[in-house]
């Protein structure tokens, strides 16, 4: 289980971006944080993508209390994690073939031989075709793009994804298939899934249950983001 617990974080403590927050995530169960622009949701995601770490509060992966963040955290628990952000060109190097950008996770963990064998079977499950493997991010649409940041979350099977308003940039044919293929993993891998967004009829659609932001936090930071 994901188990966020009373947490506290931001980019400067003596004023919080997201105060006194919990929220659990099940093995195998879609949750759709919901909540207006600037509320907080991303901070929240980066924090249970181990990627920011909190002011307060606790993040349980798998029974596991988490106590380093970003590269201290330890491997096991750091390739557990597979994300999506809502602007792929701000979070894939612009240098590197999509190729090059998907088979990224494994050079990285030392498994370089699964590369020939996962990197075109990803790359078709997300709707690339071969001859867009060899562009570089300038050479390809945001779509396309976000279709390769999205097999590149799912090379190593993680146990839980986070997508960060995967779809927001995106037109509903591009946003179907990828909806299309997170749902196709998590069916056959078990994987729980955190989706951010502020767009209630897709969040409602893809997910076991959607949670509303202003139920998260106190009245005081409700006032704030409303």
């Amino acid at each position: 289980m994901l188990e966020l617990r009373a947490l506290t974080a931001g980019y400067d403590r003596r004023t919080p971006v997201v105060r006194d927050v919990s929220l659990t995530v099940k093995p195998g169960e879609a949750v759709g944080l919901l909540g207006p622009s600037g509320c907080g949701k991303s901070t929240l995601a980066r924090v249970a993508a181990l990627l920011h770490r909190p002011d307060s509060g606790t993040l349980v992966v798998d029974g596991t209390p988490v106590h380093r963040w970003r590269h201290r955290a330890p491997r096991e628990l750091r390739t557990a994690f597979g994300v999506v952000f809502q602007q792929p060109r701000l979070s894939a190097d612009p240098r590197l073939r999509l190729t090059d950008l998907i088979a990224e996770p494994l050079r990285a963990t030392g498994r370089r031989a699964e590369i020939p064998g996962l990197v075109p079977e990803l790359a078709a499950t997300v709707g690339l075709t071969p001859d867009l493997l060899t562009r570089r991010p300038h050479e390809v649409s945001d779509g396309q793009l976000q279709r390769a940041c999205l097999a590149r979350a799912l090379v190593l099977r993680p146990r839980w994804l986070i997508c960060d308003e995967m779809t927001a940039m995106l037109d509903a044919s591009t946003s179907a298939a990828l909806v299309a293929a997170v749902e196709d993993y998590r069916a056959a891998s078990g994987a729980g899934l955190l989706a951010v967004g502020h767009d209630r009829t897709l969040l409602e659609r893809w997910c076991d249950r959607t949670v509303h932001w202003q139920t998260l936090t106190p009245p005081a930071e409700r006032t704030a983001t409303e």
